[in-house]
C-alpha cells in the first residue's frame, strides 16, 4: 500500500537463461545506477552480468552465490529511485587511446614481423642490391589494399628452438601472402583484385617449410574459389629438412604442387624472381604463365646441395641454371634488370588480363606504308613495325631470347588487349623452327584461356626444312601449331606483311587462309605453296637441266622465279580469293577493331576453358 501511495515502483528482475549464480555484485539496502551489475549468471562457461534496469535501491536479493536458476526464475527487486542517474548517464566515457595487455601483446607481434624490427635482415638484402620481400609486396599492390595471411606463423621447429628464437627469426616461416588489389586505378575493385605471395628470404632462406605450404595452400584455395589472379615472387631454396614438428616421413603429401598446378587456366599466374630459386620454389615459377626474372637470377630444379648430393660435382649456387642459360632456352619471358622493374612489369602483365583500358594513343598509321622494304630481298626488322601498329607504349614481348624467328607479345589496339604471333624475318627469313613453333604454340594457349584475341602478322617462307632441323623432332614441334591453331576459340586474324609461303605461312592462319575471321595482306604480299625459288627447281627441273648454257639456265630461272612471283602478287591472289581483301597498310588498325566490334564477347564461365596451359 506504502508504494501505492508514494508512487515508488519495484521491478523484479529475472534470469534470461539457466545457469548457476557467481557472484552476487550488490547487496539489500545499497543504491545502485542504471546498467551496473548486481548478480553474475555463468551459463555454459560464459559469465553474464544481469543489471539494474534503472538506478534504485536493491530491496532484496532472492538468490545467493552458487544458487542454480531457471531462465524466468525471480532474481532481485529493485526499488526505482528518482534521484539515481540512467546508465547512459552514469556511464563515463570511454578512452578511444587506452590500449588493454592483450592487444598490445597481438601489436608487438604483429610489429616484430615487419622490416623495421629485423634491421639485420635487412641489412643483408641491401649487401646483395635486393629489396625486402614486403618491400616487392608494397611495391606491387595498390595503398592500403594488402589484407596479409598469417604473419604470426613461426617455423615448426619447436623441438629444437625456443619458441622466442623462432619468432623473432622466422616470421610469417618465409612467406608473406595475403589479398590486395592491383592497377585499381585502371580496371576498379572488381578487375583488381588479385592474390600476391612473396617468399622472404631472410627467412631460412626462402626455404619451403611446414606452416609455409600451409599457408600456400590457404591461398591457393582462396584464388580457385573466387577465381583471383596470382602473383608470387619465388626466390628461395626449395623444400626445408630441418622442421621437426610433423609426424611425418618425407612430406610428399603435401598439397601445394597439386593445388597450384590446377589454377593453370583458370586464374592468370604471375612468376617473379630475384636471385636464387631452386627445387620446389623454381616449380612453383615453372607453373606460372609468365617468368620475370633479375639479371642475378639462377634458377633451377636442384640446388648445390642437391646435386653435389647426387655425385654429380660440386658447384656455386649461381652456376645453376643463370638467366644466361634461362632467358635462351625459353625458361625465363621476360628479364628485368632488377625487383623494381620486375614488379612494374608484373603489373604491366596483369592489365593484359583485367581489361580494356579508356585512354590510348598511337602513331601515324601512314609510317606502315613505308614499313616493309620495296627490294623484296631486303630484311627488315618487324619490331620496327610493331609498335607502329599498336598503342603507343602497349608492347610487352614474352620470351624475346628464345625461339628468334618467332615474336610473341601482349599489345593493345584501341584500348583492346591483343595477342600478336609475328614472324621475324631476320631469323631464317622468319623459317618455322622447333622452339618458333613451340614459343607460337603456348602462347596461344595463353590467349585462349583468357579469351585474348589473336593477331598474326605472317611473313615467312615457310616451315624449316634439313636434316639438321629434324633432328629437333620438327614434325611434332611443327604440329603443335596447328592443333592449337585450330582449336582456339578466340577470334585470331591474319595480316600478310610480305611472304606466305607453304605450311608455315597456313601456321600462322590457324591452319588455313579461311581460317581466321579476316586474312589480309599489305600490297608487299606474296603467297605460294612453298618458296618460289624452290617451288620453280622443283618443278622445272627437267627443262631447267636441258638448258646446257649456264648462264642461259640462270637466265631462264630467274624469268621463271618473276613470272612465279607476279602469279603469287597479294593482289592476284586476292583476285581468286584466297585471301579476304589487300588492304592499305595504315587500315590495318581500323579492321582489327572493326572485326573485334563485330565478334559476340565470349561466353560468361565459371570455369576453366582449357584444362592448362603448356609449362613450355
Amino acid at each position: 500500500m506504502d508504494d501505492i501511495v508514494n508512487r515508488v515502483p519495484r521491478l523484479s528482475v529475472v534470469s534470461p537463461m539457466q545457469g548457476t549464480v557467481v557472484r552476487v555484485v550488490a547487496s539489500e539496502g545499497e543504491n545502485v545506477a542504471g546498467g551496473r551489475a548486481v548478480v553474475v549468471i555463468e551459463s555454459m562457461k560464459m559469465e553474464h552480468d544481469i543489471v539494474a534496469p534503472s538506478g534504485g535501491i536493491v530491496r532484496r536479493l532472492l538468490v545467493a552465490e552458487g544458487a542454480t536458476v531457471n531462465e524466468g526464475e525471480r532474481l532481485f527487486v529493485i526499488e526505482a529511485s528518482e534521484q539515481m542517474q540512467d546508465a547512459a548517464q552514469s556511464d563515463e566515457a570511454v578512452d578511444l587511446d587506452v590500449v588493454r595487455a592483450d592487444l598490445a601483446a597481438v601489436l608487438e607481434r604483429h610489429a616484430g614481423t615487419l622490416d623495421a624490427a629485423r634491421p639485420e635482415a635487412v641489412e643483408r638484402r641491401r649487401k646483395t642490391a635486393q629489396r625486402t620481400a614486403r618491400e616487392n609486396v608494397e611495391d606491387l599492390v595498390d595503398d592500403g589494399s594488402f589484407v596479409e595471411y598469417a604473419p604470426l606463423v613461426i617455423a615448426a621447429q619447436r623441438r629444437r628452438r625456443s619458441v622466442d628464437d623462432l619468432i623473432a627469426r622466422t616470421p610469417g616461416d618465409g612467406m608473406v601472402c595475403g589479398l590486395a588489389r592491383i592497377n585499381g586505378h585502371l580496371f576498379g575493385d572488381d578487375a583488381s583484385r588479385c592474390v600476391v605471395m612473396s617468399y622472404d628470404y631472410t627467412v631460412l632462406a626462402g626455404t619451403q617449410g611446414m606452416q609455409n605450404h600451409r599457408k600456400k595452400d590457404r591461398m591457393f584455395e582462396l584464388a580457385a574459389q573466387h577465381r583471383l589472379p596470382l602473383v608470387i615472387c619465388t626466390e628461395g631454396g626449395g623444400g626445408r629438412p630441418g622442421d621437426t614438428d610433423g609426424s611425418g616421413v618425407a612430406g610428399l603429401d603435401v598439397m601445394a604442387f597439386n593445388l597450384f598446378a590446377k589454377l593453370s587456366g583458370l586464374v592468370p599466374l604471375v612468376g617473379i624472381n630475384s636471385g636464387r630459386c631452386f627445387a620446389g620454389n623454381a616449380a612453383l615459377l615453372g607453373c606460372c604463365d609468365v617468368v620475370i626474372a633479375t639479371r642475378n637470377s639462377t634458377i633451377g630444379m636442384g640446388g648445390p646441395a642437391m646435386i653435389e648430393g647426387g655425385g654429380l660435382g660440386v658447384v656455386t649456387p649461381d652456376e645453376v641454371g643463370p638467366v644466361d642459360v634461362q632467358v635462351p632456352n625459353g625458361v625465363v619471358d621476360v628479364l628485368v634488370e632488377d625487383e623494381a622493374e620486375a614488379v612494374a612489369v608484373a603489373k604491366r602483365y596483369l592489365s593484359y588480363f583485367q581489361g580494356s583500358v579508356e585512354e590510348w594513343t598511337c602513331a601515324d598509321q601512314r609510317l606502315l606504308r613505308q614499313a616493309i622494304p620495296e627490294n623484296r630481298l631486303k630484311a627488315y626488322d618487324v619490331r620496327d613495325v610493331i609498335p607502329v601498329l599498336a598503342d603507343e607504349g602497349s608492347v610487352l614481348e614474352l620470351r624475346r631470347g628464345f625461339g628468334l624467328g618467332m615474336i610473341t607479345a601482349l599489345i593493345r589496339v584501341e584500348g583492346r588487349p591483343i595477342g600478336l604471333v609475328a614472324n621475324n624475318p631476320q631469323h631464317l627469313a622468319g623459317a618455322i623452327d622447333s622452339a618458333n613453333a613451340d614459343k607460337a604454340a603456348r602462347f596461344m594457349q595463353l590467349c585462349d584461356a583468357f579469351d585474348i584475341p589473336l593477331l598474326f602478322l605472317c611473313d615467312t617462307p615457310g616451315i624449316m626444312v634439313g636434316p639438321e632441323v629434324e633432328k629437333t623432332a620438327l614434325v611434332r614441334h611443327a604440329a603443335r601449331m596447328f592443333v592449337t591453331g585450330a582449336n582456339v576459340t578466340v577470334p585470331t586474324m591474319t595480316i600478310v606483311l610480305r611472304k606466305a609461303y607453304g605450311l608455315g605461312a597456313q601456321a600462322m592462319a590457324a591452319g588455313s587462309f579461311k581460317a581466321p575471321a579476316f586474312a589480309v595482306s599489305w600490297p608487299t604480299g606474296e603467297f605460294g605453296g612453298m618458296g618460289l625459288e624452290g617451288a620453280v627447281k622443283l618443278g622445272f627441273r627437267k627443262e631447267l637441266e636441258a638448258i646446257e648454257d649456264p648462264d642461259e639456265r640462270e637466265r631462264t630461272f630467274r624469268q621463271m622465279v618473276e613470272a612465279s612471283y607476279e602469279r603469287g602478287k597479294a593482289l592476284n591472289t586476292a583476285s581468286h580469293f584466297e585471301i579476304d581483301d589487300v588492304i592499305d597498310p595504315a587500315e590495318s588498325r581500323r579492321w582489327i577493331v572493326s572485326t573485334l566490334r563485330s565478334m559476340p564477347p565470349p561466353a560468361p564461365r565459371t570455369g576453366k576453358k582449357r584444362t592448362n596451359i603448356d609449362t613450355w
